[in-house]
């Protein structure tokens, strides 16, 4: 039974005394501040005081700890080699936060976006309600949209923000109406197309007796290009520096100088441990991306910037373009890392002193499983087990070892393969479309398929609940006429454009399609035309073939323009029951093995 939406939000009141910070701070702070600044008198507050950030992002509703190497970070050792250290979960990341808490009297939790969509089926089968639960009980105060939040639309996000039963699959739990985020959701870059207005907050002010902060929230200008029409439908995303500084001056003229802004944009660090120092040889030398460009533009009224998108690890100083010293984080994904950093606010200019000596120096901290589980946390997962276990605990098929997919960081990934072989054999009746290929969007493969049990249903088996993971969206596949020419500049479009020419989207492919991806070469040549074959005979650029994707992809998503050129359109089954079908071929004597991933040759 479904039941209307309705508003909900508890405001939670700071209203606690400050605490001074020791004689060293203060005297540093003094030596840095104008003559006469520093307040007198011994028994006045202290000029400032140290205001503890926790920070995440890309949870993607990953209550249990996730599989595979989605679960696990990458340390830097001393002597430059790296270790695999297990992480994630939320009763390990609730103990976490509630440890790193204590001592400190002023302390706030923001999140940079994607706290849900793309998510494990725990959460994905109830519309991530059980994450919304999860986060609230993380005492979260504020969050960015990320794109993952639009993939049900926007009155899903605001359901998700507001509360209220969902409109068709009603409540979950009997007596129970979902109550909606205690946190404030903020996007001060996505306008409604006809009010013009921001569909939600775009700013939140934390206080705390005398001490606030502002905090802005925006998600990636290019959310279109990564999230499907109907998620984005109504909705106008503007660009991320010139909304911040935008919502930064109405803050200062609201009296609020420490401004956080919470991006879900990001960073490439040029080593993948959680612990690279991406600040050497100097500030900010070690990242790239589009954060780059929107930390060095963004308003010197912002002083620090906590951002996402790209699941990597980083806090970098990258000067604001007063040439001030200004940290810019992330904490990977799902839950595996938080950063901690210290703000160090000045009650008489209430803004955040950002000199060289007292710049905060942000510390992201593994959140480990060699630590005890929140008991809240553990209650929650099981309830929400309790009501999935009939669904999620059904075997779909074997295979014989880990099948690697979004811990995969190949161009080509064995489980790109096998679930662009699923789609066409899924696609290739007559009947069905007469695919002749398939190709798989990167992203829109979410963990990997482990071969050990996760539960009791033994080593090698595949359970709905674990597929639901790959593959949790839910997108129809679509069977579309594209000539040889379009199939091409779509192979081309993975490596040049304005969304994938900085940073690739290599499109997985089924058996049979094969070609050469030349890395030594710029843009659209690193793709070798001549090269393009299926089933070894060489794509014809004026010939038409049937080509099987998701909706996603035939709608242009992740910049593949092209694709929306595409003529004879025929809509088929959904990508998981492709996907869970092909599994159901395997058996336990004959299981799946992973494949050889060697459809794209790469020359580096």
């Amino acid at each position: 039974m479904s039941a209307t939406p309705q508003r909900h939000r508890r405001n939670r009141r700071l209203t606690f005394a400050a605490i001074a910070v020791t004689a060293g701070a203060a005297a540093m702070v003094a030596a840095a501040l104008p003559a006469g600044a520093a307040s007198g008198g011994g028994a006045a507050k202290s000029r400032t005081v140290d205001v503890q950030m926790l920070s995440f992002n890309d949870f993607h509703g990953t209550l249990e700890p996730p599989q595979g190497s989605s679960g696990t970070v990458s340390e830097r050792q001393a002597d430059g080699t790296t270790k695999a250290i297990p992480a994630g979960g939320v009763e390990y990341l609730a103990t976490s936060l509630r440890e790193a808490r204590k001592g400190h009297e002023y302390s706030v939790t923001a999140a940079a976006g994607d706290m849900i969509g793309g998510s494990p089926m725990l959460s994905g089968l109830f519309h991530d309600e059980p994450t919304v639960e999860a986060l609230n009980k993380l005492k979260l105060d504020v969050s960015s949209v990320g794109n993952h939040e639009f993939d049900e639309g926007k009155a899903e996000l605001r359901r998700m923000s507001y509360g209220g039963c969902h409109p068709v699959d009603g409540c979950f739990e009997p007596g129970k109406e979902f109550t909606g985020a205690e946190f404030k959701y903020l996007a001060a870059n996505v306008t409604d197309e006809k009010t013009k207005r921001p569909m939600l907050n775009p700013t939140f002010i934390w206080q705390k007796g005398d001490v606030k902060i502002g905090f802005i929230g925006v998600t990636l200008e290019g959310t279109p290009d990564v999230v499907t029409a109907d998620g984005v439908k109504g909705l106008k995303f503007g660009d991320e520096v010139e909304t911040i500084n935008k919502y930064a001056a109405e803050l200062n003229k609201q009296g609020v100088k420490s401004i956080v802004a919470l991006i879900h944009e990001g960073g490439l660090p040029a080593n993948g441990a959680y612990n690279y120092d991406c600040d050497a040889p100097g500030a900010g030398a070690g990242i790239s991306g589009a954060i780059v460009d929107i930390a060095k533009n963004v308003d010197p009224k912002v002083d620090a910037l906590v951002t996402g998108h790209t699941h990597q690890a980083y806090a970098c100083n990258i000067p604001d373009p007063a040439g001030n010293p200004r940290m810019v984080t992330s904490a990977a994904s799902y839950g595996r890392l938080f950063t901690d950093t210290t703000l160090t606010y000045d009650r008489q200019t209430k803004d955040i002193v950002r000199t060289a000596a007292l710049a905060p120096k942000p510390v992201n901290k593994i959140v480990s499983r060699n630590q005890p589980k929140a008991p809240d946390m553990t209650e929650l997962i099981t309830r929400w087990n309790t009501l999935a276990a009939p669904v999620a605990s059904a075997p779909q098929g074997y295979i014989s070892a880990d099948i690697a997919g979004r811990g995969s960081e190949a161009p080509e990934k064995p489980l790109g393969d096998l679930i662009a072989d699923a789609q066409l054999e899924a696609t290739a009746p007559a009947a069905k479309g007469g695919a002749q290929l398939a190709i798989m969007n990167p992203g829109g493969i979410r963990a990997d398929l482990a071969y050990k049990a996760a539960g009791d249903e033994g080593d090698g088996v595949v359970t709905y609940g674990e597929s639901y993971t790959v593959q949790p969206f839910n997108n129809l596949m679509n069977v579309v006429d594209l000539t040889g020419a379009q199939l091409i500049t779509a192979l081309q479009q993975q490596v040049s454009g304005p969304v994938n020419g900085a940073s690739p989207k290599i499109l997985q492919v089924s058996k049979g399609f094969t070609y050469t991806l030349d890395m030594t070469k710029t843009g659209a040549d690193r793709i070798v035309v001549d090269s393009v074959k299926l089933n070894g005979a060489a794509i014809d650029p004026a010939k038409t073939y049937r080509v099987a994707m998701n909706e996603f992809l035939a709608g242009g998503g992740d910049g593949f323009t092209v694709l929306k050129e595409h003529k004879n359109k025929l809509v088929g089954v959904p990508d998981l029951e492709a996907f869970n079908a092909y599994l159901a071929k395997s058996t336990q004597a004959a299981p799946i093995a992973p494949p050889a991933a060697d459809r794209i040759t790469v020359v580096k």
